[in-house]
């Protein structure tokens, strides 16, 4: 019904607007054909007047009805676009980008006004004027909305008389905190928490959610989004591989976790590197950092941002091993320094085992010595012992 409200509007619009256009070429008509369309006849107009109306109403009413259908399809099309991203952005921030654009235009007439009367240009200072500090405006009120609305807030409080906090009212606030938590703006919640490049080609997040032992929504910034778009477009396989990865794994998420992943806009045009940007994001909405980066982790800790570490998670759950305890592994390859062999546990964790060189290919009984525990991962040195198993692998694969 809509449709067609606006196709018979669309279409009377264009009617009318052939029959003024109608009226304005007349006079060049009438001096092409050398008669006088303007002389009297059915109801003071020539019938030559009447067949060139009709001939403009039906040729612009035809026309509006052919192509009103695809314009109202296209603007439907990015209305609709229109409306999915401004319902991601907070409305504090349309509201602030809106007082930008209303500040920029009375600016745009003020002083577009004196110059409206200069010939030929003076029309259209104002018009570009008003586009250009109308952008102005919206830019610089979305960047400083945290400041505007703080000047809001306070001029609130300002004409309340403030009561004095009693350790009464500041536990009452304190559970109010908690029971509206919900309520805000999902921007602006501390339990937030933002995903960098690294967790996301990583992958592990998804399990962890799983589990339950995450809460908050996880947010995907804008700006990394485009990082794994570069990534994905990159010349070079690796890098190309796992810019994809990421993409995909963001897809995935959203079909899993619909209501927790969340893609946040906000932009910081005048900061480049993209973990610059993820911690002026974290500072601006409170929210922590989840990562596996060991640079991000603690450029972010120094700068008092939370940072969940999702490799400290993975050593934390690791099995404890404690310093003269014996465990049977296989020795894969050599290490770095002289005598020195490694081997590996079921978690990935290295093991570095002195004087085991010569056991390589085989499965050996060794001792802990000590373990070292860092954010990029655990690592556990031991040595062979003096009354040491070996086992041939074939041996030890038929035992098992």
């Amino acid at each position: 019904m809509l449709r067609r409200i606006l196709t018979a509007a669309i279409a009377v619009l264009l009617t009318v607007t052939g029959l003024i256009l109608m009226e304005q070429l007349l006079p060049q008509i009438s001096y092409f054909l050398g008669y006088n369309i303007h002389s009297t006849g059915l109801l003071g107009y020539s019938y030559i007047h009447w067949l060139f109306a009709i001939v403009s109403v039906l040729f612009f009413g035809w026309i509006g009805w052919v192509i009103t259908p695809f314009l109202i399809k296209f603007l439907l099309k990015y209305s609709e676009i229109v409306a999915s991203v401004l319902a991601k952005v907070p409305s504090a921030d349309i509201i602030v980008s809106l007082i930008g654009v209303l500040v920029g235009l009375i600016l745009a007439n003020l002083i577009g006004a004196p110059f409206s009367r200069l010939p030929i240009v003076g029309p259209y200072i104002p018009i570009v004027l008003s586009i250009i500090l109308a952008l102005t405006g919206a830019k610089v009120a979305s960047h400083k909305s945290k400041d505007i609305l703080g000047l809001f807030y306070r001029s609130r409080a300002q004409g309340k008389d403030l009561p004095v906090k009693t350790e009464e009212m500041e536990l009452d606030q304190q559970e109010d905190a908690v029971v509206d938590a919900d309520s805000l703006p999902v921007e602006l919640a501390a339990s937030n928490k933002l995903l960098d490049t690294s967790v996301i080609i990583d992958g592990r997040i998804s399990d962890i959610l799983k589990t339950g032992f995450l809460e908050g929504n996880l947010v995907i910034p804008r700006f990394v989004l485009d990082e794994l778009q570069r990534l994905s477009d990159s010349s070079d396989n690796l890098k190309r591989a796992k810019g994809r990865r990421g993409l995909d794994f963001i897809h995935e998420l959203q079909e899993i976790f619909p209501h927790v992943v969340i893609v946040n806009d906000m932009e910081y045009e005048m900061i480049k590197d993209v973990d610059s940007k993820l911690i002026a994001l974290a500072k601006d909405t409170g929210s922590m950092i989840v990562t596996n980066d060991f640079n991000l982790n603690k450029v972010a800790s120094i700068q008092g941002i939370r940072v969940l570490n999702i490799n400290d998670l993975a050593n934390a759950v690791k099995p404890v091993v404690i310093p003269g305890e014996e465990m049977t592994v296989y020795l894969l390859r050599e290490g770095k320094e002289s005598g020195q062999a490694i081997a590996y546990l079921q978690d990935g964790t290295m093991i570095v085992v002195e004087g085991g060189r010569k056991y390589i290919g085989n499965k050996i009984r060794i001792a802990v010595t000590s373990v070292l525990q860092t954010s990029a991962g655990r690592m556990i040195f031991a040595k062979v012992p003096k009354n040491h198993e070996v086992h041939d692998v074939l041996a030890g694969a038929e035992g098992t």
